[in-house]
């Protein structure tokens, strides 16, 4: 072992003069606008979002309940003064249930609400969440992070939107996302046709390439030639005045991502969403680079590294956290402001059923960079509930986002009921 290497492997002490010089080190060789880029970035994510001013005094979470019907879940918060606040639970949660009663539920319990964006921050590294990474914490998290804020909304008399920013969209415009991509091109289209009939909606996204890359053995490919055909077919049904976006779920190389996307822009699709596989970060930029067309990412993502990469890289034109996989809105707030301090537009990723269209069209209303048109599943729901503030229907493509407290609605108290607790085992 030389002299040198001997006193870099002695150096690597937390906090050593060796350790902090390696890592100025690596540092310097960034080029220095994305030195710049990265300690902005850093900046906005150390900036609370939670509006703690509008509680002079502690919230304190006295009781958090995980409820059971059918295997569908709710979460149930009160704090140590009564106040009550109660989420959906994504339809996931029947796999994921233990992790929020082990991991989740035990951290959140006896603190003070007010310090919802510390808990969010700690709560990760607590007994090693952060081993537990993607939607497996993410989806927990949400869902008590949703019933918190329900809470903390009724205390505060405002709605969601109004506890972490200011209401810039009172009414959030949707584009009607559609599936069936292993369909025949005529099947595709026949159905893509009915979904967005029963919308009034003006913009729509469709899927190209297959499912993921790799996968043709897991999953039905579709038929040979399907993107080239269907890109203009949906543009000539739909006309020049639909807004139109295409999503590849991952599924291209670069030079194959490049080859569609120019087809995109042929005829005026107005993003590229999840063109190469999610987390290949070079790979993205390469592709943003090559392209005019937008390129969008994040539906995957369950850190803040991908975002902050591909922002301080200029590799990205569109984030897409989703309010569920991400963990909750506080956490997909901050990937919105880290966005909008680079011009960047933020349009989530929303998961289908529960409620997932209420507490997406919630986040965007707060968001002052949101783009033109977010994902829309429809509005079926096995949720029992009333909205006294919004007929929550897509009128002229737009859904007015609830006034009242909270996320603005009411459960039916007797189907509340029906469900029973989750315990530990």
């Amino acid at each position: 072992m030389n002299i040198d290497r001997r006193k870099w492997i002695c150096g690597l002490a937390a906090g050593s003069p060796g350790a902090q010089a390696a890592q100025g080190n690596r540092a310097a060789r960034l080029p220095k606008p994305v030195q710049e880029r990265f300690a902005r970035l850093d900046e906005i994510l150390r900036q609370p979002v939670l509006k703690k001013q509008l509680f002079s005094s502690p919230v304190i979470l006295e009781s958090i309940e995980l409820l059971r019907l059918d295997d569908r879940f709710l979460c149930r918060v009160r704090s140590r003064d009564g106040a009550e606040g109660i989420s959906v639970a994504h339809g996931e949660m029947r796999n994921l249930y233990p992790i929020f009663l082990r991991r989740i539920q035990p951290f959140f319990l006896g603190k003070d609400a007010r310090e919802l964006d510390l808990i969010l921050d700690r709560v990760y590294v607590y007994d090693f969440n952060f081993r537990f990474s993607g939607i497996s914490l993410g989806i927990p998290l949400a869902t008590l992070e949703f019933a918190v804020l329900d809470m903390l909304g009724r205390i505060a008399g405002k709605p969601a939107g109004e506890m972490i920013g200011e209401i810039h969209h009172p009414e959030v415009s949707v584009y009607v996302a559609t599936e069936w991509r292993e369909k025949p091109v005529e099947e595709s289209l026949d159905l893509i046709r009915k979904e967005v009939a029963k919308y009034d909606a003006k913009a729509l996204k469709i899927k190209v390439g297959r499912l993921m890359f790799m996968t043709t053995d897991l999953y039905a490919a579709g038929p040979p030639g399907r993107t080239e055909k269907i890109v203009p077919l949906v543009r000539k049904t739909f006309g020049d005045d639909m807004a139109l976006y295409a999503d590849a779920n991952g599924f291209y190389t670069v030079p194959e991502a490049i080859r569609v996307g120019r087809l995109l822009e042929q005829y005026r699709y107005r993003y590229f969403e999840e063109p190469v596989m999610f987390d290949h970060l070079e790979e993205i930029r390469q592709v943003a680079d090559a392209l005019a067309i937008p390129v969008s990412n994040g539906e995957q993502d369950y850190s803040f590294y991908g975002f902050r990469w591909l922002l301080a890289h200029e590799g990205l034109d569109i984030v897409q956290p989703d309010n569920y996989y991400f963990g909750g809105m506080i956490r997909s707030m901050k990937v919105a402001r880290m966005a909008a301090a680079f011009g960047k537009q933020f349009i989530p990723h929303m998961s289908g059923g529960g409620l997932g269209f209420l507490y997406n069209i919630h986040l965007v209303s707060a968001v002052p960079n949101a783009g033109e048109h977010h994902e829309f599943k429809g509005f079926q729901t096995h949720v029992k509930f009333e909205c006294k503030t919004s007929p929550l229907k897509v009128v002229k493509g737009k859904i007015r986002v609830p006034t009242g407290p909270g996320f603005g609605v009411e459960f039916d108290p007797d189907w509340v009921k029906r469900h029973q607790v989750v315990k530990s085992a």
